[in-house]
């Protein structure tokens, strides 16, 4: 197809013909017989979006699930209500996602039983690392005696007693492309060979639209409760014997302090990944930048969860927050992503949140750290497999591309997603506004 009429991010006048890779960029190419043509009439052409970690099933399963989080659910009793009425619609399990303790505080089977007693019920913490049940949903996953009904997501073995539906990804598929997502990379961890073969023949089937990169046997969740250095750098040194990269989760400052002793000791990877660095003390920066890993994070959560960052971590710590600026200042490769479910699924709110910093209150957590739109934008352009090197419109690329219906100079002051016009996936459009 001849995308005719854009204008690339540099304000470069362009029309770009595409198969599954660029074939030609340049002003006033001339229409082939035969050849599908998207006028894009003074519109911004990017490289296709990627979201460099994020949850496929659990994000489709999540467009499907009840929201009890602070967003949707505002205290005990709001939430007893939900609870009661989803039980007394539901023809099975009731999934409940989101969930954090500013709603009503810590969740077990107990409390789950006083509101939701007969029908099994999962709730998941917004962290994504545990599930509360009730007493009738452990008895449904053989666990009748279980002391409290927390259980950890890692722990997989209670979930093969769940339903197997896998979620269909069409869904999920078509919010992305509204978005001008073109590929993803899955961080699920734990996903078996099938799993990820499942996932790409989705995508060969066009049920997933999104080219599929999945993190997989490389990917390592830390806790702070189990944090062996030991066991951590073998498993390190193990892949990268193999000639495989790690994806280490850090989200506390003991997890991350962890991840770089590990690395240190077992050595770089060119492909080495530290996911979320959600919190980076000062006294670990150089440490983050001399690892040579690169670091995808969230910012999209300053947005999203800013407003309980201020009421609970204290003033003095809030620039070690979803540190962008100065990581990128110290040298660090970094992306953007938006860890969707547990972020919301736009990144055009992610890029927002990287450059303004504001809660949803709208004040300023840690202004230091925002950075620049066109920085925020580029960091959503890069490969799977090399997250912090911006792909760009030239022949030889790959024919995936956003087309957006506004000159650069405003996709860059408004960062939104009602602005995509057209999602290109492999030559072809998946999605086009109406």
């Amino acid at each position: 197809m001849l995308i005719r009429g854009g204008v690339l991010l540099d304000g470069t006048r362009a029309d770009v013909r595409v198969q599954d890779r660029i074939t030609e960029v340049g002003d006033g190419l001339a229409t082939r017989p035969g050849e599908t043509v998207y006028d894009a009439t003074g519109g911004t052409v990017l490289p296709g979006l990627h979201d460099h970690h994020l949850h496929l099933r659990a994000a489709a399963a999540a467009l499907h699930s009840l929201h009890v989080g602070p967003d949707a659910v505002t205290g005990p009793e709001h939430l007893a209500r939900t609870l009661r009425q989803a039980a007394s619609d539901a023809d099975g399990w009731i999934r409940a996602v989101g969930y954090h303790e500013s709603v009503a505080g810590p969740l077990d089977r107990a409390v789950l039983d006083r509101v939701c007693p007969a029908v099994p019920l999962r709730i998941q913490h917004r962290s994504g690392v545990l599930w509360m049940l009730n007493s009738a949903g452990l008895a449904r996953v053989g666990l009748a005696d279980h002391p409290d009904g927390r259980l950890r997501s890692a722990d997989t073995g209670w979930a093969s007693a769940l339903p197997h539906a896998e979620p269909p990804l069409g869904h999920l598929s078509a919010l992305l492309s509204r978005y001008g997502v073109t590929g993803v990379t899955d961080a699920t961890p734990g996903l078996s060979a099938a799993d990820v073969a499942a996932l790409q023949q989705a995508h060969q089937r066009g049920e997933l639209a999104q080219s599929v990169h999945c993190l997989a046997a490389g990917k390592r969740i830390l806790h702070d409760d189990d944090l062996d250095l030991d066991a951590l750098t073998d498993f390190i040194a193990d892949r990268h014997a193999g000639g495989d990269p790690v994806a280490l989760h850090c989200v506390t400052a003991a997890q991350l302090v962890v991840a770089l002793a590990a690395l240190a000791a077992a050595g770089r990877h060119p492909g080495d990944r530290l996911e979320h660095a959600a919190v980076v003390p000062d006294g670990s920066l150089a440490a983050v930048a001399a690892c040579g890993a690169t670091v995808v994070t969230q910012p999209n959560f300053v947005a999203e969860r800013g407003e309980a960052y201020l009421r609970d971590v204290p003033a003095a710590e809030h620039h070690e927050l979803w540190r962008v600026a100065s990581l990128r200042a110290a040298g660090v490769p970094m992306a953007l992503s938006t860890d969707a479910p547990f972020g919301r699924p736009d990144p055009w709110a992610a890029m927002r949140a990287a450059v303004t910093r504001r809660t949803a209150s709208g004040a300023v957590l840690a202004a230091a750290e925002a950075i620049g739109a066109a920085e925020a934008l580029t960091m959503f352009l890069g490969e799977a497999s090399a997250p912090a090197t911006p792909r760009r419109i030239e022949p030889g690329g790959r024919g995936d591309l956003c087309v957006l219906s506004v000159p650069p100079h405003q996709v860059l002051h408004d960062l939104d997603a009602e602005h995509v016009a057209a999602t290109v996936v492999a030559g072809e459009v998946v999605y086009a506004r109406r």
